[in-house]
């Protein structure tokens, strides 16, 4: 079964309330829309992350993985200082395996929020059993690569590790390179729009898919974004809607099945790849 391992769903702000702090209002994003968008290319497993405007608040993320049942996983984000173990239990017992790390803004100061946000996700992920999920520029990830090889549990790197302006070779992209070798991370291969000057592309850089296929084919797994959250020059503040970006599902897929070039890579990126890492059921 096919897995989109990269997907966010909105409800009704009224039913589930945005955090105060957020940069834009987000538009509806139903899982049943997501469903029928999958449908199409024979994806009916789905990985739901818990996006940035619902800050700690996790309960559409569960509400959509009781919907889904044995085909939905989540990955949370939480307060590591006021989570409960039994808090913690309970999302485990609804389909949560990972904790999200987000490192995407670049203020000042990235690399001590990366010491203090990831190790105290780390601690609690590796006790539960989950990985960690990091959205976090090339550059960030290149500073806080030694926390990622100390950590004792799957580290999932968002996005192509948002290689935007880096190239393979640089100093930086060969840390990346460096990290992709490390046996616990995982890449997503999602979202060539955050790594390029056009927000609507949809083609993956090859040479940097290249990379990471070559490095760690058995550590790579695809994801849609759904519903393509705004670029941050259309975030016009908490109350001001801003529309997801214009794309389409299908020709997101195929152009990402075009790039993998064979039907062996595909199944793994696909397939069994996020059946591991997600703990879903293997089928024969």
């Amino acid at each position: 079964m096919r897995c989109d391992s990269h997907v966010h769903v909105v409800g009704p702000a009224q039913m589930y309330p945005q955090a105060a702090n957020r940069t834009y209002l987000a538009p509806l994003a139903p899982l049943e829309r997501l469903q029928q968008a999958g449908a199409a290319r024979g994806i009916s497993r789905f990985v739901v992350v818990q996006p940035s405007f619902y800050g700690h608040d996790n309960g559409l993320l569960l509400h959509t993985l009781d919907q889904l049942g044995a085909n939905g996983r989540g990955v949370a984000v939480i307060d590591p200082q006021t989570a409960a173990q039994t808090e913690l239990a309970g999302m485990h017992d609804r389909g949560v395996r990972g904790l999200r790390v987000n490192l995407y803004s670049n203020h000042a100061g990235a690399a001590r929020s990366f010491d203090r946000m990831f190790s105290a996700n780390e601690s609690i992920a590796h006790f539960m059993g989950w990985h960690v999920e990091v959205i976090a520029s090339a550059q960030t990830l290149a500073k806080g690569a030694q926390h990622i090889a100390d950590a004792r549990t799957p580290v999932v790197i968002d996005h192509y590790g948002l290689h935007q302006g880096i190239s393979v070779a640089s100093d930086t992209g060969k840390a990346l390179c460096d990290i992709m070798h490390l046996p616990n991370v995982w890449m997503k291969l999602s979202a060539p729009y955050r790594s390029h000057d056009d927000p609507l592309r949809i083609i993956p850089d090859r040479e940097w898919l290249a990379l990471f296929m070559d490095t760690a084919p058995e550590r790579c797994i695809w994801g849609s974004d759904w519903p393509w959250t705004p670029p941050f020059d259309e975030h016009k503040g908490s109350e001001a809607p801003a529309p997801w970006r214009n794309l389409d599902y299908t020709s997101l897929f195929d152009s990402f099945a075009q790039a993998a070039g064979d039907d062996a890579v595909l199944r793994a990126v696909m397939e069994s790849n996020p059946a591991r890492l997600y703990e879903f059921a293997q089928l024969a």
